[in-house]
């Protein structure tokens, strides 16, 4: 692995070793100020300096918390895989497919909602071919979405759902998800609506479960 690789465990891709408050507190408004800059210009239209203005902070004391830009930017993408892969992680091959799947589709789209700065991250580093994490893809991601697949296909082996490709669902549930808060400018310019409106987001949710689970449920 290189030192641009980011190396997180299967169990936790956004843990640190144990922190004071204040050093918890510091290395999360650093997080924040990172993810606002690196949102906006990109890894590498951002600088420390900039990181450490937004953060409200010296560059020096921004140092103590991360020794370099990569490491900042590896840490960020880890909080962001962290929350958005929760959602996945609970899909539950004793529970109702209809359920659960319902479930995951609604945190995905409150999550695209509360975080779209993430998500446009995200969606740069992938554009951009993965420079700093395909080793994450490869490895962590891809165990956590086979082992999904596989419930995904024991519903469909019960006869709970229809005979599809799971990896096709999830990806599907990805794209059409993600896609409000990577497209928000476009949907808003649309719409005149605000995707974190109440209302948006309820009627976006009844959309998709009806069309994902209708199609899916025999």
């Amino acid at each position: 692995m290189t030192d641009d690789m980011i190396d997180f465990s299967t169990e936790d891709l956004g843990s640190v070793r144990k922190q004071t408050r204040i050093q918890t507190e510091n290395r999360d408004r650093i997080l924040e100020a990172a993810l606002e800059m690196f949102s906006r210009s990109g890894f590498r239209g951002t600088t420390l300096d900039q990181i450490a203005r937004q953060a409200g902070m010296s560059k020096s004391n921004l140092l103590y918390y991360y020794a370099s830009k990569s490491e900042i930017y590896k840490a960020v993408l880890g909080e962001i895989l962290t929350e958005w892969l929760a959602p996945l992680r609970a899909l539950d091959v004793d529970g109702d497919p209809a359920r659960e799947l319902g479930d995951y589709i609604s945190r995905k789209l409150q999550h695209s909602a509360e975080n779209p700065r993430a998500s446009r991250l995200f969606a740069n580093e992938i554009l951009e071919g993965a420079p700093m994490m395909m080793d994450v893809l490869q490895g962590p991601l891809r165990e956590l979405v086979d082992a999904k697949v596989q419930i995904i296909r024991t519903w469909i082996d019960h006869g709970r759902l229809r005979a599809v490709d799971p990896y096709h669902v999830i990806f599907m549930i990805w794209a059409t998800t993600q896609h409000y808060a990577d497209f928000e400018t476009q949907i808003q310019a649309i719409t005149g609506r605000n995707i974190e409106q109440s209302a948006f987001q309820s009627e976006a949710e009844t959309t998709l479960k009806a069309i994902f689970l209708n199609g899916l449920i025999p």
